[in-house]
């Protein structure tokens, strides 16, 4: 029981982290770890548990989308398929005894972007020397594929070194490459048999819970305080693994 309690709490807060400011693969991940469950089939049964928050997320946004043409969403989609694909399978293939010593510079990189994503942003918006968006978008979908923590600043910052400017656009493209990348890891992940599915759809229904509730907290707690209980908890989390490792 308390193993499904840690759980459920987790999926709950990640839902609610998501919802205001992100980071809730900080609490899924680590929880699944801690109740015992292999890293490489933890990270795949989180992202599944986080999946559906993304194309929420993309769904809010769809006026925002529509600026784009249907060419774009194509490729887009298409690119973030291969990388997520790619990013997956990469996954797959890696020793567990490695993935588990690679595991702490994993969350490390995720919470420094998490914790400076803005200023890098800030700083990339003002280079004049833009980035080629697709070649840019599958690196960061490869990263997506392997390990979801950090996926959608690390997006956004992709985004801002293309030459976008528009954040809703940005925030909209943020959601649904995340959900495009996400989708086709899983389906990878499941394949191989590395999703734990009633632990995942458990997680699944209590971070939509916690989705929803966090959408009325957001209007009550400030973002900066919870941005740097994030940072926090992913800073611990990296401690911790760390000592594991």
């Amino acid at each position: 029981m308390l193993e499904w309690t840690v759980l459920i709490v987790a999926g709950y807060l990640a839902g609610v982290l998501n919802s205001i400011a992100g980071g809730g693969s900080f609490l899924t991940f680590p929880a699944l770890v801690w109740a015992g469950v292999p890293p490489i089939t933890a990270n795949a049964t989180s992202a599944v548990a986080v999946l559906p928050g993304y194309l929420g997320g993309a769904a809010g946004f769809r006026q925002e989308l529509r600026q784009m043409t249907r060419r774009q969403h194509i490729q887009m989609s298409l690119v973030g398929l291969a990388g997520g694909l790619l990013g997956g399978t990469l996954l797959l293939m890696t020793p567990a005894e490695l993935f588990s010593q690679v595991v702490p510079a994993l969350l490390l990189l995720a919470t420094l972007m998490f914790a400076f994503g803005q200023p890098v942003l800030a700083r990339i918006r003002k280079s004049e020397h833009p980035l080629p968006l697709l070649p840019g978008l599958f690196v960061v979908a490869v990263y997506g594929g392997y390990f979801n923590g950090g996926l959608g600043i690390m997006l956004l910052a992709m985004f801002a070194a293309a030459g976008m400017s528009n954040m809703l656009l940005m925030n909209g493209l943020k959601n649904w490459v995340s959900f495009v990348v996400s989708l086709i890891s899983v389906m990878a992940f499941a394949l191989a048999g590395k999703v734990l599915w009633l632990e995942a759809i458990v997680m699944m229904l209590a971070a939509t819970l916690g989705g929803y509730q966090g959408a009325a907290l957001s209007r009550l707690l400030p973002t900066r305080a919870v941005k740097i209980f994030v940072v926090l908890v992913g800073l611990a989390m990296t401690a911790i693994f760390f000592v594991r490792a």
